[in-house]
């Protein structure tokens, strides 16, 4: 398997903590890279953070539109709660794998998977749930940002049980239009009933990232260096 392409960014000299950060559908890894300097703060630890872009295929939704994508998006009306065919599970699998293979290449560059966090917003969040769900060696924290979990109601099937240990941090916009808040409450209610740790917070925005989300995610980023 090809490594995907990723954008870049370092904090400091010999980072020795990752942050792999999936964007959402239709954006690239240059997407969410200006939040770096809005996020980082005085005293973290050297950071690497690598902003892969996904793949280039055909997205039913949008017309068979090719655009990039971590999965394809075949209709509106499927449940969104995780019950439907809205996410293409092969396409999900696929992404899953891929990212898989850049948490490998971190760990030859010397950052384990103890010390990378996964995060990713819109379709990016519904990635890093479901390879969070899969890990058996534990990430350093999970972030999912107005999304949801795909394939839901398989979630117990598909759990391994050492990704519990993984933290997670859940953001969702309550007037959300792309992804609805129920959607993303609901997978926070299956993850917990999984036995994850889910930080959750909501925010008055529509699918997208506020001041006082970045605030949070600051905070909570910073609990993770200090236990790691």
């Amino acid at each position: 398997m090809d490594l995907l392409q990723t954008v870049e960014h370092e904090t400091g000299p010999s980072p020795g903590w990752c942050v792999l950060w999936l964007h959402g559908l239709g954006a690239d890894g240059h997407d969410f890279a200006p939040i770096v300097p809005e996020l980082v703060r005085p005293g973290w630890p050297a950071l690497r953070f690598v902003f892969p872009h996904a793949p280039v295929r055909p997205v039913t939704i949008n017309n068979g539109m090719r655009m990039r994508a971590w999965y394809d998006i075949r209709n509106f009306s499927a449940d969104e709660l995780g019950g439907g065919d809205r996410a293409d599970s092969a396409g999900v699998l696929e992404s899953v794998a891929q990212v898989e293979a850049l948490v490998a290449r971190e760990a030859e560059r010397g950052i384990p998977p103890s010390r990378l966090l996964l995060a990713g917003f819109s379709q990016g969040g519904a990635i890093t749930l479901a390879a969070g769900l899969r890990r058996k060696q534990p990430l350093a924290g999970l972030v999912a940002l107005s999304t949801y979990l795909p394939m839901a109601p398989q979630a117990q099937a598909h759990l391994a049980p050492e990704a519990l240990r993984q933290p997670v941090f859940m953001a969702h916009g309550s007037q959300d239009p792309v992804v609805p808040p129920t959607a993303g409450e609901h997978s926070r209610k299956v993850l917990e009933s999984l036995g994850f740790a889910v930080e959750w917070h909501a925010y008055p925005m529509a699918h997208a990232v506020c001041p006082d989300e970045i605030r949070d995610l600051g905070d909570w980023l910073e609990r993770r260096f200090a236990s790691g």
